[in-house]
């Protein structure tokens, strides 16, 4: 931009470099919003960030969190930061929480609050939802949490008809993850279930038990299941009833630890009935313990396949001159 007087926009570089910007962060923020440089400092960019630094932001937080969001600096202080802060403050209680919500979501204080983001919380309030329910949509889906009031209606609504309690946290995580998706998404993703097997009544089961499986990718859905269905053999149905499994990395998890209860079935080591979430769920540490390092005796390279370095076949043809040597 070419300014024919520079004064008003130098003060404004100047009043940035003052507070703390870095270069790379105030060229971030002339990109974004070049009509900046043409604010007044004094009165009109100082007043936000003296705000924000007395509420308990930190300076180099501020500094990323409006360099990446300068729209906040063309808010009105007292008609738009100010009152979202008091209201979220009514919401989530803590100053700190408000704050945690300030770093993840900034575009949270852009929010209507007298037709969006008041009439939401007094909907969720209605209907008995915990105050620990709305402090953890607030604080960590706070764009779903102050949509537009009509979407947010027709999202609770459509979580109820379901069948989702509203005393129970799952509550809220389906909300958000109607608000995320449209219609014909959420159809297309009911329509790839079916193809695998699923029933609606199944599907709608998945859904109830963990929300984010429809937010997942085709691919990622489409791999998981020609893996667990097709190459081990589980049923489509049982992982219905276990949705959870399909959020975890096909490579870095699921992979992993069917190499090793393979291996471990193979030898009799453990009992063939084991469930899809006694495999798949437990932290790292827990199925290490009880898979891994238990029979680390039995099969020195266990460890190794778990982690990728060794595969089924070359522990099969070890164990296989293992006995050789002992029939010897």
């Amino acid at each position: 931009m070419n300014f024919e007087n520079p004064e008003r926009p130098d003060s404004v570089l100047n009043l940035l470099k003052q507070n703390g910007f870095t270069p790379t962060q105030i060229s971030k923020l002339v990109r974004i919003h070049p009509l900046l440089l043409l604010s007044d400092p004094e009165k009109t960019l100082l007043p936000k960030i003296e705000f924000f630094i007395s509420v308990g932001v930190s300076s180099s937080d501020l500094t990323g969190i409006l360099s990446s969001n300068p729209s906040l600096f063309a808010r009105s202080l007292k008609k738009q930061l100010i009152p979202c802060y008091d209201f979220l403050k009514t919401v989530l209680l803590v100053e700190e929480k408000v704050l945690t919500t300030l770093k993840r979501s900034p575009r949270a204080f852009l929010c209507n609050v007298t037709n969006n983001m008041a009439p939401n919380i007094a909907l969720l309030r209605q209907l008995g939802v915990p105050q620990s329910s709305i402090s953890f949509l607030v604080s960590n889906y706070s764009s779903e949490a102050f949509t537009k009031h009509t979407r947010f209606v027709e999202a609770v609504h459509q979580v109820m008809e379901i069948g989702f309690n509203p005393l129970k946290m799952v509550f809220v995580h389906a909300i958000q993850v109607l608000l995320k998706m449209s219609k014909p998404k959420l159809e297309s993703k009911l329509e790839l279930y079916k193809r695998w097997g699923w029933s609606k009544d199944m599907a709608l089961l998945a859904f109830k038990r963990n929300p984010i499986c429809m937010l997942l990718s085709e691919e990622k859905i489409t791999k998981a299941m020609d893996f667990l269905v097709n190459k081990m053999g589980w049923l489509s149905a049982n992982i219905a009833t276990n949705p959870a499994v399909l959020l975890f990395s096909l490579e870095k998890r699921i992979m992993p630890r069917f190499s090793v209860i393979q291996i471990l079935l193979a030898k009799d080591l453990v009992k063939n009935d084991l469930s899809l979430s006694t495999i798949l769920l437990p932290k790292e540490r827990i199925f290490l313990e009880k898979f891994v390092t238990k029979f680390q005796n039995d099969i020195p390279q266990l460890l190794n396949v778990y982690q990728g370095k060794t595969d089924l076949l070359e522990v099969g043809s070890r164990s296989e001159k293992l006995c050789e040597a002992e029939q010897l």
